[in-house]
C-alpha cells in the first residue's frame, strides 16, 4: 500500500470503532493515533494516560499540554508499581505484567465512560523486537490501529510532520523500567536516579539517549555522532559529577551508541 492508502485505511478503521479510549503517553505513535482518532471520531475519542514512578514527569506534562491545546478530553490515572506482579523483581517478561495491569485499568475506564474500544499506538516495527507487552494487548483484545494499517515508525513520523504535530521528530521513548538489567531489582530510588540522569543529559542538548543502570553503574547510550561532544573534557566532567550526585558510583559511555531495546541483547 502507498502511504496515502495506509492513512486512509487507518481513518476507516477508526471510524468503524465508533468510540475509543486512546492509551496516550505523549510519544510519537500515541500522539499521532490520538490526533487522527479525534479527527475521525471527535469527542468520542478520549485520551487515557497513566502516571507512575516509571513515567518521567516531563512526559506526563507534555501529554497534558497536547490534550489541552487540542481540546481533547483526557483521563489520567496513577499506577502503583507495588501492585504490579513481578515489577520489582524485573523478570524478562516484566513488560507483560505492566501492560496487563495498565490496560485492565484503561478497559475499566473505557467501560465507565461508555467508550466501545481501547486502542494503543504500537506500529509494525514493534513486531521485530522482544516485546512481551504485545502478548498482554492480545489477551485483553486491545486494538492496534497503526499495526492494522501497516504503518511503520518512519511513516508515522512523515504523516505527523505533514499534520504539524509537535512529536514528528521527538526522540523514541520507553518507560524507565526498561533501563534496568533483567533480574535487577527496580526501586523508586533507582528510577529517580535514571530519570534525573536522562533529564540532565537532555538539558545539555543530547536528544536520543538512554541511561542504562547496572547496579550503581550508569551506562550512557547516545548517538555516535555525539561522542566527540560528550568526550570534551569540560562536558565529560560535568556529566560525571552530576551522575555521581544523583547516586551513581560509576559512569560509562557505551561505544556502540544508542539503540532501542539494548537490554534485550543478552536474551
Amino acid at each position: 500500500m502507498t502511504l496515502q492508502e495506509k492513512y486512509d485505511a487507518l481513518k476507516n478503521y477508526l471510524a468503524s470503532l465508533g468510540s475509543t479510549a486512546v492509551a496516550f503517553s505523549g510519544g510519537v505513535d500515541s500522539t499521532f493515533l490520538l490526533k487522527i482518532s479525534q479527527d475521525v471520531l471527535g469527542d468520542k475519542a478520549v485520551a487515557v494516560t497513566a502516571g507512575a514512578s516509571f513515567v518521567p514527569s516531563r512526559e506526563l506534562d507534555e501529554a497534558k499540554d497536547f490534550c489541552k491545546k487540542n481540546n481533547i478530553r483526557q483521563i489520567i490515572f496513577h499506577v502503583n508499581e507495588s501492585s504490579i506482579p513481578n515489577f520489582k523483581a524485573n523478570p524478562k517478561n516484566r513488560c507483560y505484567f505492566c501492560k496487563l495491569e495498565i490496560f485492565k485499568k484503561i478497559l475499566s475506564l473505557a467501560a465507565e465512560n461508555n467508550l466501545a474500544h481501547v486502542v494503543e499506538g504500537s506500529n509494525v516495527d514493534d513486531l521485530g523486537d522482544f516485546r512481551p507487552g504485545l502478548r498482554a494487548l492480545k489477551e485483553l483484545e486491545i486494538k492496534s490501529p497503526l499495526r492494522a494499517a501497516e504503518l511503520t515508525k518512519a511513516e508515522i513520523r512523515a504523516l505527523s510532520r505533514e499534520l504539524s504535530l509537535p512529536t514528528f521528530d521527538k526522540p523514541s521513548y520507553a518507560c524507565l523500567a526498561s533501563r534496568f538489567v533483567y533480574g535487577e531489582e527496580i526501586t523508586p530510588e533507582k528510577l529517580k536516579m535514571v530519570e534525573e540522569a536522562e533529564e540532565f543529559l537532555r538539558a545539555l542538548g543530547f536528544k536520543q539517549l538512554r541511561v542504562r543502570i547496572h547496579g550503581l553503574l550508569a551506562r550512557i547510550e547516545i548517538m555516535p555522532e555525539d561522542f566527540n561532544r560528550v568526550l570534551n573534557q569540560e562536558t565529560r566532567e560535568k556529566i560525571y559529577q552530576a551522575l555521581k550526585n544523583f547516586g551513581f558510583s560509576y559512569v560509562a559511555l557505551d561505544l556502540k551508541g544508542y539503540r532501542s531495546g539494548s537490554m534485550n541483547e543478552v536474551l
